[in-house]
């Protein structure tokens, strides 16, 4: 496996501390009746950082990037390193005001997908901002692969095969040290913990609709009475 120049160095530190430099510089980008609307600030600040993203990582890091993606797509922006290592990247913006955000990253089943090439990196930028006036003050910034994230600060969600979510968004746990392999390891260990739970669920619901059933099975067709006559 190729080392990543950014993450198995100080890099991806740099990167973090530009971002947040670089979004603090920008002139007022938000009104002040938009600036109350989280989802008006985290578009605005992905488009800011779309157009400057290639530059904020470096030239000497970052080639054949792309911002185009649709809402729903597992990156929204992408690009290579002259390595040929291939990194998606997730934005993600929190208000540091509220106090529970816990928001979807991925679905299990695509992030193992994408891993099956060790030549891919799922990588996450968390934009932490208060609102003092305009524009919006920034914070911290996050920039890691999934891989970096604690599972202390992680959980599934109940989407699909499984969505991995952070926690609360307030308390974001970075361990660096961490492989691929043993975080990979402790997903599959917090599955085969999760899904157990969600058959017990299931067959609750399915114990439920079955007396669901019984009951309007004894009732009558009050239709049928009325198509009689009756």
């Amino acid at each position: 496996m190729t080392i990543s120049q950014i993450f198995n160095s100080d890099r991806y530190l740099e990167v973090q501390d530009r971002i947040r430099e670089y979004l603090n510089s920008q002139d007022d980008f938000l009104s002040a009746n938009t600036i109350s609307s989280t989802r008006a600030v985290g578009d605005a600040i992905q488009e800011i950082l779309a157009e400057a993203f290639d530059k904020l990582v470096g030239s000497e890091h970052c080639k054949d990037y792309s911002s185009g993606f649709a809402r729903r797509a597992m990156a929204d922006l992408a690009f290579s390193d002259p390595d040929d290592l291939y990194y998606i990247v997730d934005v993600k913006t929190h208000r540091l005001s509220t106090k529970f955000n816990m928001p979807n990253l991925t679905s299990v089943d695509r992030l193992a997908r994408f891993y099956e090439d060790d030549a891919n990196f799922f990588v996450v930028l968390m934009v932490a901002y208060e609102i003092v006036n305009t524009p919006p003050d920034v914070r911290r910034v996050t920039f890691v692969p999934i891989e970096f994230l604690n599972w202390d600060c992680l959980t599934i969600g109940a989407f699909g095969w499984g969505q991995i979510q952070i926690a609360n968004s307030n308390m974001i746990k970075v361990d660096p040290d961490m492989s691929r392999k043993s975080w990979m390891l402790q997903l599959c260990d917090a599955l085969l913990e999760f899904y157990p739970k969600e058959l017990t669920k299931i067959n609750d619901r399915m114990e439920r609709f079955r007396k669901v059933r019984q009951v309007w099975e004894a009732r009558p067709d009050y239709r049928s009475f009325a198509q009689e006559g009756i």
